[in-house]
């Protein structure tokens, strides 16, 4: 994925270790795709997949933390969010990304789901933990 230079925009952050933190990241989302003029399609697209992306850092990670940003690409505004956890990785990261697999648990987006809802999608998993990042472009 490319380097947006979201480190020196300004990124809010939130820690996630309940399902109400899920839902606080997901307002943070929100209200950043929402007052960088992302449509309403996009927004909901967008919130979605952090929904998806939330629930998973928290049953199967742990917890973690969720840093979002706009960013800009050659006059395109898009959003960047980034999940990390310290859990124990994704086992078989082929098969987690298989479309239509889903543990069973989740709302059945899985992470080919979530990532066929984004523009931009990539994933690194290993012992100690997953990073997950998208990016959803407004126009």
């Amino acid at each position: 994925m490319k380097d947006y230079g979201t480190a020196s925009a300004s990124i809010e952050t939130v820690s996630v270790a309940t399902s109400s933190d899920v839902v606080s990241a997901r307002q943070m989302v929100r209200s950043l795709a929402h007052s960088n003029g992302l449509s309403l399609i996009h927004q909901t697209k967008l919130v979605t997949a952090a929904s998806e992306l939330g629930r998973n850092m928290l049953v199967y990670g742990g917890g973690g933390v969720v840093r979002a940003a706009a960013v800009d690409d050659a006059g395109r505004c898009g959003i960047f969010v980034e999940f990390e956890d310290q859990g124990p990785g994704i086992a078989d990261l082929e098969l987690a990304l298989t479309d239509g697999w889903t543990s069973g648990n989740g709302m059945g987006l899985g992470l080919s789901g979530a990532k066929r809802l984004v523009d931009e999608f990539d994933i690194e998993s290993g012992p100690g933990g997953t990073t997950v990042r998208i990016v959803k472009w407004g126009r």
